[in-house]
């Protein structure tokens, strides 16, 4: 029972992070974290973020910006395995603590960051890749502050969804490689982050037909509210 309330949960998340961009990861940590524990809903989350990605390029597959992956990756790439190696050695209790404060933190940064306007291009993309690939490695969703940096270089509705989550995956495949190597990624893990990933990618799949109807910033308001009940969530239940 515990597990079909995840999926259908996972399916929720789904189909909002296919509509807004991001979400999905901040909604379903808190339940992960109380189902596997936070150090093992991390390398669950990887996997299931990864698949949720992947199926948003699929939908979204002609439009994806493939020069804004390429040179954003390029830097992300090996920031995002410094910062998942550096996640392995770390506490359960400090991860738990970190992912709490890094939720509640980004409800006043993605507000700043998308109401300073600024418009970057590619050598600007390249810098945000490092910076948040790092932060990638380190934490479950970066969603909140990766958003505004796409929306800075021009790309809207599918072509931002699609670039954002090709980037995304890119990350993702990283992160699950690192935990793979190090020892984070057992079978039972890796099982749990496929099954919680098809959820994920059936309400990916649903969000297309409701991307036109509903207003994304009636989300992104929404997502404020989650950010911060899943940061008290985990600082709440940190042990």
């Amino acid at each position: 029972m515990i597990w079909l309330a995840v999926l259908v949960l996972a399916l929720v998340a789904g189909t909002v992070g296919g509509i807004v961009g991001f979400g999905s990861s901040i909604m379903l940590m808190p339940a992960l974290v109380l189902v596997v524990g936070p150090k093992s809903a991390v390398p669950v989350m990887a996997i299931a973020g990864l698949m949720a990605n992947l199926s948003r390029v699929a939908v979204w597959w002609r439009e994806v910006d493939w020069r804004v992956v390429a040179v954003y990756s390029l830097t992300a790439i090996p920031m995002t395995a410094l910062g998942a190696r550096t996640l392995v050695a770390l506490n359960e209790y400090y991860v738990q603590i970190a992912l709490g404060l890094f939720f509640l933190a980004m409800i006043p940064l993605r507000r700043w960051l998308l109401a300073a306007g600024i418009r970057i291009g590619l050598v600007g993309m390249a810098f945000a890749g490092a910076l948040i690939g790092f932060l990638a490695g380190l934490v479950i969703s970066i969603g909140p502050i990766n958003t505004p940096f796409f929306l800075a270089y021009g790309l809207v509705k599918g072509a931002f969804v699609s670039t954002e989550a090709m980037a995304s995956a890119m990350m993702g495949l990283t992160k699950s490689t690192v935990f793979r190597r190090f020892g984070a990624l057992p079978a039972e893990t890796l099982l749990q982050g496929l099954l919680v990933g098809s959820a994920l990618m059936a309400g990916s799949w649903l969000s297309k037909r409701l991307m036109m109807k509903i207003e994304p910033s009636h989300f992104r308001l929404a997502m404020d509210g989650i950010l911060f009940l899943a940061g008290i969530v985990m600082l709440a239940t940190a042990r």
